[in-house]
């Protein structure tokens, strides 16, 4: 299959490989689609008008779905690279230093044909005046560092939502760890920061990650539980997130393997099976039925099997009712002419016809 052309249905099954009749066979009954908010080219029109978002804030997330190559379609495709921070830099651009610069990061974003890049205050500060006319940006305001020793998880502001607009921002993101120690201040800081980006007229992205070392329980990584991160995407929808950007759900029963919380045992017997279009589906569910957009990650880079893992998270997403992918270190660790084509291949699943949603 070649990359930069999408390719047919048999490829993307060739892809998929044994679980291509699971995803692209299953049909979502717990929560059919005919209940979701779902993606398309009258969005913004259809489900953003209606709310309490002020006409600027219309008008960026109006030019964030018509930028690149999925434009008109109603689903996203962003590079985020803020690793440097949350990864260190060496971890994240040693395989390629050229993505030190901050030009190259903007270039890669518009080659690849996304819809907007994220990136850090100093990063999209560094070349704002060539290129912030040219694609949106979407600063991220606050990381987690990881040079304290001995490491901590907290989310801490490093730059203002008046930096972001200065500089000519379509949007603001920021990260919260719900479930750990820092969530509360994080929350606070973040509903605050947002509420001042919808005043300036610029749409809020949120990282709905989970973090706490108690989610990890008898060799199973609850971080990635669809009922733990549909709740983190239930938080972060009231805090008036524009879209969630969440991991993509490996296994469900997170709150009946660690035993805490509130739950619903019909989550687990009919609205949710074990089918990751469903898992999905749950987490997209949480979003208010997809009136707020849902967009997974792309995980990290492991190298040969990088096509198949961002073409399989991309059918899954699309399945469930998701909006699209943002995908940093698959595509900029590489050659920028691999990192584009990935890219095209990920957006070529949501122009797909023969990719519905479930």
């Amino acid at each position: 299959m070649s990359v930069a052309t999408g390719g047919t249905l048999g490829q993307i099954e060739e892809l998929l490989g044994e679980e291509a009749a699971e995803i692209l066979g299953h049909t979502c009954t717990g929560i059919p689609k005919e209940m979701l908010h779902l993606p398309g080219p009258d969005f913004v029109d259809r489900v953003w008008a209606a709310s309490d978002r002020q006409p600027q804030v219309l008008v960026n997330l109006q030019r964030i779905f018509n930028t690149g190559r999925l434009a008109g379609s109603g689903y996203l495709s962003i590079l985020p690279v803020d690793q440097g921070i949350e990864h260190s830099g060496a971890a994240s651009f040693a395989p390629n230093p050229a993505y030190f610069d901050p030009e190259k990061i903007v270039e890669l974003a518009i080659e690849g044909g996304c819809n907007a890049v994220a990136s850090t205050l100093g990063v999209l500060g560094a070349v704002s005046r060539k290129y912030a006319h040219k694609i949106p940006f979407l600063v991220k305001i606050n990381h987690n560092e990881m040079l304290t020793y001995p490491n901590v998880y907290e989310q801490v502001l490093f730059a203002s939502v008046e930096q972001a607009w200065d500089l000519g921002a379509a949007a603001v993101g920021a990260t919260i760890y719900w479930g750990s120690d820092d969530a509360h201040r994080e929350l606070i800081e973040i509903s605050e920061a947002f509420e001042q980006a919808h005043e300036l007229g610029m749409a809020t992205f949120l990282w709905c990650y989970l973090r706490n070392a108690d989610f990890k329980k008898g060799g199973v990584d609850h971080h990635t539980a669809a009922d733990l991160t549909g709740q983190a995407n239930h938080l972060g929808v009231t805090l008036q997130a524009d879209i969630v950007k969440q991991k993509l759900p490996t296994h469900n029963g997170g709150y009946t393997a660690l035993n805490f919380g509130k739950t619903h045992k019909l989550v687990y017997e009919k609205l949710v099976s074990d089918n990751p279009v469903d898992l999905v589906r749950w987490q997209v569910a949480n979003c208010y039925m997809g009136r707020v957009g849902m967009i997974n990650s792309g995980g990290a880079s492991t190298g040969k099997g990088d096509l198949a893992q961002v073409v399989k998270t991309a059918v899954i997403n699309k399945r469930g009712g998701g909006m699209g992918l943002i995908s940093g270190r698959k595509t900029f660790q590489r050659p920028m002419k691999e990192g584009v084509e990935l890219f095209h291949a990920i957006q070529d699943i949501y122009l797909s016809k023969d990719v519905t949603v479930a």
